[in-house]
């Protein structure tokens, strides 16, 4: 089959993306700075990662990078984002488009792909008020909860997991870990849950090294500005105890190289995933090594509190999970073992390309 992958990235990632691609010169340079890089590494699929002909990778909604493929193809300076993406696909002859940006690309995209593209999926794992499938021949992603509600809506859905990036290995291997809990990522309106069991863990701050790395939502940063102060936006405020131990968000390697540095990784489900668990940072803190305590609820084969993970159900258990677990290292380091072992067999880039040759086979 050929195939054409197409991702998306946080915009809070773009300053990091210039630094590294910096010297990269054309297309092709700046996608593999940014596959080097391994961000949502967990995502992109193995015939992308060993860089094979008949698989093409894109962000197709990076101006930059995907206006260089423009001028290098001989496309008019006007052209749009949804033209060169088609004109792309139409240049590799692609089979199978494969969308990780499902909200970025309405309808009539989809429906006018260049003749060449047989099968359609998209993954997507979030809420999809006003995002339109049709089109589409198969929607996946690992929330049973998502899935059912798209196929009351008539998709066709199917289960597909995130995978263990091999290339954590090294970070899995580090023995000094300095930070006591870690967490990295995103805080908003939609994190109330998240954000409760946060500012119950950075109270720890006095005892622990509590470190948080926190993307902000426009709204947060403009409730923290200080034209924001003098607004009615006080529940979008980050509580001191956070602020005070926050830093800038990691992404890529950045991100692998703190998950290394930490003995416990936290993590929150944000309010509308529901029952269901098994977010990307739950397989990055397992193939780093870490020992990932998480809010309880319907995880992934594989994912066992007590065994390969450690789960809490309100934030006040957090707090009482994080000092059991750090005064008992020898259980913390048997279950964090145990859970990289788990991530590394159960959900290996390999797996996950058969299931998608699978997937595709069915379609």
């Amino acid at each position: 089959m050929r195939l054409f992958q197409n991702c998306r990235y946080y915009p809070s990632l773009r300053p990091r993306l210039r630094e590294l691609s910096k010297n990269c010169a054309t297309f092709g340079d700046r996608i593999n700075a940014f596959l080097d890089f391994r961000e949502s590494a967990a995502h992109i699929l193995l015939p992308v990662d060993q860089r094979a002909e008949w698989a093409f990778f894109t962000n197709g909604d990076d101006a930059e990078v995907q206006k260089l493929w423009a001028r290098a193809h001989g496309l008019s300076s006007r052209a749009s984002l949804s033209d060169i993406l088609k004109a792309q696909i139409e240049e590799h002859r692609a089979e199978i488009f494969y969308n990780l940006d499902a909200t970025g690309w309405k309808a009539d995209f989809v429906k006018g792909l260049p003749g060449c593209v047989k099968k359609i999926i998209a993954w997507h794992a979030a809420p999809f008020n006003n995002v339109s499938f049709a089109g589409y021949d198969l929607v996946v992603c690992n929330f049973p909860s998502i899935l059912a509600a798209l196929k009351r809506q008539g998709c066709r859905t199917e289960t597909f997991f995130p995978a263990h990036d091999p290339e954590l290995k090294p970070f899995a291997a580090r023995e000094h870990r300095p930070v006591d809990v870690l967490f990295v990522g995103g805080y908003s309106r939609h994190h109330a849950r998240r954000a409760a069991v946060l500012q119950a863990v950075a109270q720890l701050a006095g005892e622990y090294r509590i470190v948080y790395h926190l993307d902000r939502s426009r709204l947060c940063r403009l409730a923290e500005s200080p034209l924001g102060r003098f607004l009615p936006l006080a529940r979008h405020r980050r509580p001191a105890a956070i602020r005070t131990i926050t830093k800038q968000p990691r992404f890529g390697r950045d991100y692998y190289d703190l998950l290394a540095s930490a003995k416990i990784v936290l993590n929150g489900s944000i309010d509308m995933a529901g029952g269901d668990r098994g977010n990307m940072r739950c397989f990055e803190a397992l193939g780093a090594g870490a020992l990932l305590l998480s809010d309880a609820g319907n995880y992934p084969e594989g994912m066992r509190d007590d065994r390969t993970i450690a789960t809490y159900n309100s934030p006040e258990q957090a707090v009482m999970q994080v000092r059991r677990l750090i005064q008992d290292s020898e259980r913390r380091l048997r279950i964090a073992r145990a859970g990289h072992e788990m991530v590394s067999e159960l959900y290996s880039k390999v797996a996950q390309w058969q299931r998608f040759e699978a997937l595709v086979a069915s379609i």
